[in-house]
């Protein structure tokens, strides 16, 4: 394997960096994007409960808003419930909107490694291409073993490259995919809440 570095160039290092970088952020929201933690799927009921046993109070409202992500939502919700359903909604919405942001935490840049990789690679096989043309021009043709290594070594970049960038286009697909899905979820789930109480009656806080 040190070999294989070793021929591909300088340029296999920060294809190398961009690996390690990826994997790091693949595992760090592989273990965040989990759909228990983000959206529990008893919460809007446990919240329920409370309010038509009038057991909501300040403590619970502590406990649901460091509960989940959609805790969080929910429990700016029912802050605001009782100046109508419009700035119910609002609230939500500008919740939402954080807790969308921290669903797409890295994504972008696991993106932009999955783009650069590839041609980061091939930037080293153009490199290794030109070294095995000033050979020809300085030494002519003769020695076809050297040029063909001299070549299989300028590939070695490109195929670095793309062995990294295709785990890492995918998986940033599966992230996107993931993250709409729990995006549904907590709009769903706000939804019904927001229903539910302006149907019914505004929500004081003890």
């Amino acid at each position: 394997m040190l070999e294989i570095v070793q021929a591909g160039g300088w340029l296999m290092l920060p294809i190398i960096l961009c690996s390690i970088v990826a994997i790091a952020i693949i595992i760090e929201r592989l273990w965040t994007l989990n759909v228990a933690k983000i959206a529990p799927q008893n919460i809007l009921a446990q919240v329920w409960t409370w309010l038509k046993n009038d057991q909501l109070d300040s403590n619970k409202m502590k406990q649901l808003r460091t509960s989940s992500p959609l805790g969080q939502i929910l429990a700016t919700g029912l802050l605001n419930s009782k100046y109508g359903r419009s700035a119910m909604v609002e609230s939500i919405e500008q919740a939402s909107s954080q807790v969308i942001h921290e669903l797409e935490r890295y994504l972008n840049t696991l993106g932009t490694l999955a783009a650069v990789t590839p041609l980061l690679g091939l930037l080293g096989t153009v490199v290794g291409m030109i070294r095995v043309f000033s050979e020809i021009m300085l030494q002519g043709t003769g020695n076809a073993n050297a040029l063909a290594g001299g070549i299989s070594e300028a590939l070695i970049t490109t195929a670095a490259g793309l062995t990294v960038a295709i785990p890492t286009f995918v998986f940033h697909r599966f992230f996107m995919r993931r993250v709409d899905s729990l995006v549904l979820n907590l709009e769903q789930e706000s939804s019904k809440l927001v229903d539910a109480l302006q149907s019914e009656r505004q929500v004081e806080i003890k």
